[in-house]
């Protein structure tokens, strides 16, 4: 072979090298590849083998050129060998992958409580009638609680409220108010007339929970105080807030009872859901109790700093989870607080 013929046999297996090197695609293939190319059948060996026949000029040259074949090829081998080694470990490492992951979980759509959804509608009704709400401490003392209410200390009524006391040093009069009346005491202090007022807020009494008591409930305590305000207003009011509540078709009826801070008193009751006031085992006589009203009390309006023969006004009170209870039909007042999440999911998107 003369040197011309192993320098252009040199090229062909330069450039059939970095193919067959190239197309491997495992390191087995690049093994053969590199047997292929350059092993002792190889033409490349051949070449090698021959450049001692050569003349001293002819072999510096011939065997430059097949050095330059040698280093050409085996970086090539390096570089491919590490990036198949790197797919082998890939590959290895994804056939042992066990799938952790879980499906996955939607988060739970929040909703509001049905008291707060009552409480918000109820006071929504009465704001859109020119009341405004008004607050005021849950922790109250006897006098705003009870006396100014038209309760003395030996009225019957402070056992029927059943009071929770505040075991305070040196203030023996603290208790956990009972009513948010007491709201209506206090901003009638701090105002002249006319008050437009609704409180809603926690009330306290020691009771034993049952389908229908709980120690602690939601109340909504109105006042209405202005020159010439009567009985009609009253019922006018509570008729448009029956209706608001409840629906169109609910009618309202008021019944004489007593109360200590309003003179004449009633209970008001509002046409059965089921029967629409014809009488059933629901109701029994077509009507259920509803809250309790009244004109406000003379005594209570002097107590305040009132005139009772300028001013006059109405006061009414309802509890929110009654209210829950009616119109949502639920049968035990305790669900309301249990914080079963069944009850709760059937008011989303109440709002």
């Amino acid at each position: 072979m003369d040197p011309e013929e192993m320098l252009r046999s040199l090229d062909l297996e330069r450039r059939r090298g970095l193919d067959l090197i190239e197309a491997a695609a495992t390191l087995d293939e690049l093994e053969a590849a590199q047997v292929e190319v350059m092993g002792r059948r190889s033409p490349f060996s051949a070449v090698q083998k021959s450049l001692g026949a050569l003349p001293p000029d002819d072999r510096k040259r011939v065997g430059q050129a097949a050095n330059e074949v040698r280093g050409a090829l085996q970086d090539a081998l390096a570089v491919r060998a590490e990036l198949l080694q790197h797919l082998a470990e890939d590959a290895l490492l994804e056939a042992d992958r066990l799938d952790m992951s879980l499906p996955g979980r939607s988060p739970r759509v929040g909703s509001f409580h049905p008291l707060t959804i009552v409480e918000r509608e109820a006071v929504e009704v009465f704001t859109s009638l020119g009341f405004r709400v008004a607050e005021g401490p849950e922790v109250e003392d006897d006098w705003h609680n009870f006396q100014a209410l038209n309760i003395p200390p030996d009225h019957p009524a402070r056992t029927m409220k059943d009071s929770l006391y505040v075991n305070v040093p040196g203030r023996p009069e603290l208790l956990l108010r009972t009513e948010t009346s007491a709201v209506q005491i206090r901003t009638m202090q701090s105002q002249p007339p006319p008050v437009f007022v609704v409180a809603p807020g926690r009330v306290y009494r020691r009771e034993t929970p049952d389908p229908t008591h709980l120690p602690v409930f939601q109340q909504i305590e109105g006042l209405a105080v202005d020159e010439g305000i009567t009985f009609a207003d009253l019922k006018g009011t509570l008729d448009v807030f029956v209706k608001a509540m409840f629906g169109e078709r609910r009618r309202i009826r008021l019944g004489p009872a007593f109360f200590p801070f309003v003179e004449p008193g009633c209970e008001v009751g509002v046409s059965c859901f089921r029967c629409d006031g014809a009488g059933c085992r629901v109701c029994g006589t077509g009507w259920i109790e509803l809250l309790g009203a009244g004109m406000v009390h003379p005594v209570v309006l002097e107590n305040c700093g009132y005139d009772p023969e300028r001013y006059t006004g109405f006061a009414f009170g309802l509890g929110i989870e009654r209210v829950a209870l009616l119109r949502y039909e639920i049968s035990d007042i305790r669900l309301l607080v249990d914080g079963d999440v069944r009850l709760l999911e059937q008011f989303q998107g109440v709002v």
